[in-house]
């Protein structure tokens, strides 16, 4: 989460600027919640894009983690939602959602079991091939 979180700090940051500069940083739109869903809109195509993409965010590639389906298969769009919706709520309530793996028998988070996803660990998945 950590590696995630600098990646979509800076993310944040490139997407703002064009809407600074063209209002300027004190306008009402900056203060506005239209200005609050476009930054959470970003933050949701950042995580959405590589969930549906390979299963990883860069963060996750580090660490050979990925998100898949509780069937097996690729996340959709529409398990992403869910998925990036419930992470949200987890994080307001303090990350009660996330310390949930302690406590659930299948290690599943909130947002794992909304969006009914799982996350694999598999030393395979960042390692180079061998191309002989």
């Amino acid at each position: 989460m950590v590696y995630d979180s600098l990646l979509l700090f800076a993310l944040l940051m490139v997407a703002a600027l064009p809407v600074v500069v063209t209002v300027g940083e004190n306008s009402e739109f900056v203060k506005s919640p239209a200005y609050t869903l476009y930054l959470y809109t970003v933050s949701f195509l950042f995580f959405g894009w590589f969930w549906t993409h390979g299963g990883q965010t860069l963060g996750m590639r580090s660490w050979r983690l990925q998100v898949i389906r509780s069937d097996g298969f690729a996340l959709g769009w529409d398990s992403a939602l869910i998925r990036f919706l419930s992470a949200t709520l987890s994080l307001c309530l303090f990350g009660i959602g996330f310390f949930w793996i302690l406590f659930n028998s299948e290690k599943l988070a909130w947002h794992d079991h909304l969006s009914k996803t799982h996350i694999l660990y598999n030393p395979d998945l960042g390692k180079k091939k061998n191309t002989g």
